[in-house]
Formats: C-alpha cells, sequence, structure tokens
C-alpha cells in the first residue's frame, strides 16, 4: 500500500494509491499525471506524504559513501565510522522548515562550489521508533564544506531546500529484503548528466540497527523520518547548479523530483 497526501478542493486530503489512480479519503479518484511521480492534475497538488516532526540521518552507510567522503577530506574518520559499531547519525531538519515536497525545489548554498544530492530510503518512524513505513529521500549536501572539515558537517548538510521526501509512503505486508534505488540528473534543457543505479542490499547496516542506535537515549517522537545514508555518488567534477532536475526513483514508492534553485531564494521566499 502507498499513501499520499494532497491539496484539493477539499483542502488538504489523504489518499491512497490504487491501480495507478490516487484515491482519496472522501473517495475521489484521480489519475496522476505520471504514474511513477503521481504528480497531480489541478486542482489537485501533490504534498509532501508525511510532515515529519524531525527528520535524521545516518552517513557512510555504503563503501560508496566511505570512499566519496575520504578522498573529499583526506581524513580517516570515515572509513573509522564505516567500520566502527556506532553509524553517524545527525538531525537533518525539524518542524519542516528546511524540507520540500514531491516537485519541491532544493536548495544549494550560496558559499558552497560543490553540491551533490543524496538519494536516501527513509525510514518512517512510529510508535516505539517501530518502521511504519518507507519513503524516498535527497539529503541534499555540499561537498567542499564538510570536506574542508568534517565539523563543518551541519553546515554542508542543513540549509534552506536541503531536504526532499516523497512522493509517497510505502507500507508493505511485510519489510522487503532490499530496494533498489535510482538517480537521474537532467540540464533545464533535458539532458542527462549523470544516471545511476544502487541497492540498500549494499549497505553496511541494516535499518533496525540504524533505528537502534537513533532511539539509544534520545527521544525521538513518532512521525520522524531516518535517511539511511546514500550509495550514489556523481563524479568528483559535478555540481548542482539552479535549473536541474534531479528525480530520485525507487520503484516500490515512485520517483521524487526536485528542481534545483539557490538556497537564498528559497529562504526569501520562506519570509
Amino acid at each position: 500500500m502507498r499513501l499520499v497526501r494532497l491539496r484539493g478542493p477539499r483542502g488538504v486530503e489523504h489518499g491512497t494509491v490504487e491501480d495507478g489512480l490516487v484515491v482519496t479519503a472522501a473517495g475521489t479518484r484521480v489519475e496522476p499525471l505520471d504514474p511513477a511521480t503521481l504528480e497531480l492534475p489541478p486542482p489537485y497538488a501533490l504534498l509532501l506524504p508525511v510532515e515529519p516532526p524531525e527528520i535524521w540521518c545516518a552517513g557512510v552507510t555504503y563503501e560508496r559513501s566511505r570512499d566519496a567522503r575520504v578522498e573529499e577530506s583526506g581524513s580517516d574518520v570515515y572509513a573509522r565510522v564505516y567500520d566502527a559499531e556506532r553509524p553517524e547519525l545527525f538531525l537533518k531538519d525539524a518542524g519542516c522548515r528546511r524540507t520540500v515536497g514531491p516537485g519541491g525545489a532544493v536548495g544549494v548554498r550560496s558559499d558552497a562550489a560543490w553540491s551533490v544530492p543524496e538519494p536516501e530510503i527513509g525510514l518512517v518512524l512510529g510508535d516505539g521508533g517501530a518502521i511504519a513505513g518507507y519513503t524516498v529521500g535527497n539529503d541534499v549536501s555540499s561537498r567542499d564544506i564538510e570536506g574542508t572539515n568534517p565539523l563543518y558537517l551541519p553546515q554542508a548538510k542543513v540549509y534552506a531546500g536541503a531536504c526532499a521526501l516523497g512522493p509517497a509512503v510505502f507500507v508493505p505486508a511485510e519489510p522487503p529484503a532490499a530496494f533498489a534505488i535510482g538517480l537521474r540528473i537532467a540540464d533545464a534543457g533535458g539532458a542527462v548528466l549523470f544516471a545511476g543505479e544502487t541497492s540498500t542490499a549494499r549497505m553496511r547496516r541494516g535499518f533496525e540497527e540504524l533505528v537502534g542506535w537513533l532511539l539509544r537515549d534520545n527521544p525521538v517522537p513518532a512521525g520522524s523520518v531516518l535517511l539511511t545514508g546514500t550509495g550514489l555518488v556523481p563524479p568528483d567534477d559535478f555540481t548542482l547548479r539552479p535549473g536541474m532536475r534531479v528525480e530520485v526513483s525507487v520503484p516500490e514508492i515512485g520517483t521524487l523530483v526536485s528542481t534545483v534553485c539557490p538556497a537564498t531564494e528559497l529562504l526569501e521566499r520562506s519570509r
């Protein structure tokens, strides 16, 4: 089952995806313009599938991520945390002030020269930290800022438009063995700049293990999301620029689409 939130003539509604249609709680059936992105025709608009009180991230959970972080920083701290018992965990957002939904704009910092998307599986946490569902996440990052000094990680990770979630929450009857994750980045004219695929089967740590560490002595509220790390890293000569389009696809969940714009512009809009 896939769950969505949308805005329509009745205001904000919850819905499900059934036989290719979005069915609202009131019983209205809406055919998406695109079955992968679940983009809806006017007067409907797809929203964040959940509004997490907190969004957390796990870092260096894939070997590819470990290698990229070591290369950019020249530090062994990433290799050490990859092999350590304790994972890297950090707070990405609270109150959804820096998070956008499907079709929204993610930001790039004005003081960063090297920004990248990080496609990830997001765990939607229920009461007691139980995994209630899965969504697609994009943990946008400024690699040059973190690479200068690992202590700059909060500035590299936390800013306007630094996170995107959607388009749906997948609630399976049984936990899946693994998720395939695809990333596609195109310029404003539609030319593909980067494309790649990975699988959560390549993760160093399991979902339940990451949740267990997150909840250790930490009062994480129900409805929060834990992003579980990325295994897709564009080449070092790539950086996100305004006007680009980022697509993160997970077959069971859908395709999360984001445009790119300056974080300064997003901040001005919010004011």
